[in-house]
């Protein structure tokens, strides 16, 4: 075989993964668990947990966003104070305005129990001292629609779930922000197989976001809560799959009319943020560069073909396979209200950024370089 016909041949192979990938999309999205967008009042007692450090440039948006739910009768909303030097205490008690349904809790210098990560130490804390039958762990940076609390904990009992995670609408600015941030729903929402995820007791079908989970608090501590996860960066995929151990279900779902975050205001702190965790993403160096490989081979490649090969029929496989790509992000931008035009034509360079910060993420991991919010990560 010649190489212009193997080349065709392996393009040809990606370029038809890209478009099963994307069929897989398709599916995903019409099973997808969507919160309801007037959602009965929730009966039950609601703890909402905010464990924040160094957030008062943001943290005021959220209190007020929780502290106007509607439907939820009982509410409590806890925050942790964790060792913050910016006030942030101060503006969560102004922007709560004395509302009794909220306590701030002082999470004292911010020292952490050996073994333990700062952002399961203060999650640990919080449902310590919440009284809720429901837990919902919300971080400071996201802003919950008045009826986002109750539809999440609707659906979660709706379904019979343990837990739910609605992905909140991600808003981002800036070049690499806007090509990096949507490929958070489109990863889960193209390689994970949502109902079999729902059903199957594998730890390895997991997918959720510790920007918004709710969770059933006796579910939570029967799977060991997060002291389970104390130690892990990725703490939300951990507590999942730790209640998948006790025998729980939870799922990922959409949750774009339940909430918003904005994660990053600057290509920076974007960098920084995704340095520190996803080094262990994928379990062990060889695990990410495969991930990445893989990636690159559906996504890139043909894309890549598509504009340079000098066979005709190679550039042909090439288009399709980059249509394939730009078409399964298309769908989950129209579903997250993400720009559609010109974000998802840039998939391959998507790629092409997530790749470089896996592996920097990996670089700082290995120069013992990686920290979060003032503190060294192992």
């Amino acid at each position: 075989m010649d190489r212009t016909r193997l080349t065709r041949g392996v393009v040809a192979a990606a370029s038809l993964g890209a478009c099963a990938a994307t069929v897989h999309t398709a599916y995903n999205l019409r099973v997808l668990r969507t919160p309801s967008p007037v959602p009965p009042p929730v009966g039950e007692r609601v703890s909402v947990l905010v464990p924040a450090r160094d957030e008062a440039a943001r943290i005021g948006r959220c209190v007020r966003a929780v502290l106007a739910s509607v439907g939820v009768a009982q509410l409590e909303v806890l925050v942790l104070d964790d060792g913050s030097t910016d006030g942030t205490a101060d503006v969560v008690r102004e922007a709560a305005g004395g509302d009794p349904r909220l306590r701030v809790l002082d999470g004292g210098r911010g020292l952490l129990p050996q073994g333990w990560l700062g952002k399961p130490w203060a999650c640990a804390r919080l449902a310590e001292q919440a009284t809720g039958d429901v837990l919902v762990f919300l971080d400071a940076d996201v802003e919950v629609a008045p009826q986002g609390i109750a539809a999440t904990v609707a659906l979660m009992r709706g379904a019979g779930l343990a837990a739910v995670s609605p992905y909140p609408h991600q808003e981002a600015h800036g070049v690499l922000p806007r090509l990096v941030q949507p490929l958070l729903q489109w990863s889960w929402a193209t390689t994970l197989p949502l109902r079999l995820a729902e059903t199957s007791p594998r730890e390895s079908l997991v997918a959720a976001n510790g920007q918004l989970l709710a969770v059933d608090a006796a579910a939570y501590r029967d799977a060991g809560g997060h002291a389970a996860v104390r130690d892990l960066v990725l703490e939300d995929i951990g507590l999942l799959r730790a209640l998948k151990r006790s025998g729980h279900r939870g799922v990922a779902a959409d949750g774009t009319e339940v909430a918003t975050c904005r994660m990053y205001d600057s290509a920076g702190e974007l960098v920084d943020g995704y340095a520190k965790s996803l080094w262990s993403a994928f379990g062990s160096p060889a695990g990410s560069a495969g991930v990445v490989g893989g990636l690159s081979l559906l996504y890139v490649l043909p894309a890549a073909a598509g504009l340079l090969a000098r066979d005709r029929r190679t550039r042909a496989w090439g288009t399709v396979g980059y249509v394939a790509g730009v078409t399964g992000r298309a769908l989950v931008a129209r579903r997250t209200r993400t720009p559609v035009v010109p974000d998802t034509l840039a998939h391959p360079v998507s790629v092409l950024a997530f790749g470089a910060l896996v592996t920097e993420s990996w670089r700082r991991k290995r120069a013992g370089r990686l920290t979060w919010r003032g503190r060294t990560l192992p």
